[in-house]
């Protein structure tokens, strides 16, 4: 198995920390622009795309702020992907940080997928 390579993203997104964390932790709220489909069972979350299924585990989750997950594919290594809100203490413009991984080949697939899933979640919280 090729090594992945780790990837940030960082987006401005015009919306309350609260609210952004509502949709970034919850199955419901992933359900709107993440996946077609979201369920939970503790802390394994199955995600459905047009009818496939991908199975993650919960990593860690700390309250409006970050979510981490791990495919279970990707069990036993080091990969992850993690949604992160951060608040800019100045301006308090609210970003979403992006982490994950992907092979080499797929890292621009993975950015641009990243980009319009949050072009997504932008939309539906009515953020530019």
């Amino acid at each position: 198995m090729e090594d992945k390579i780790k990837y940030e993203m960082e987006f401005v997104i015009q919306v309350s920390p609260a609210m952004l964390y509502t949709y970034i932790s919850t199955p419901s709220g992933m359900s709107e622009w993440y996946a077609d489909n979201v369920n939970s069972r503790g802390e394994f979350f199955t995600f459905i795309w047009e009818g496939s299924e991908e199975k993650a585990k919960l990593l860690t989750k700390k309250s409006k702020e970050r979510i981490k997950f791990q495919w279970m594919e990707d069990e036993g290594t080091d990969y992850f992907f993690e949604l992160r809100i951060q608040v800019d203490e100045i301006t308090k413009d609210v970003s979403l940080m992006i982490t994950d991984y992907a092979e080499d080949d797929e890292v621009e697939e993975g950015k641009l997928l990243w980009t319009n899933m949050i072009g997504n979640l932008k939309q539906i919280l009515g953020s530019k």
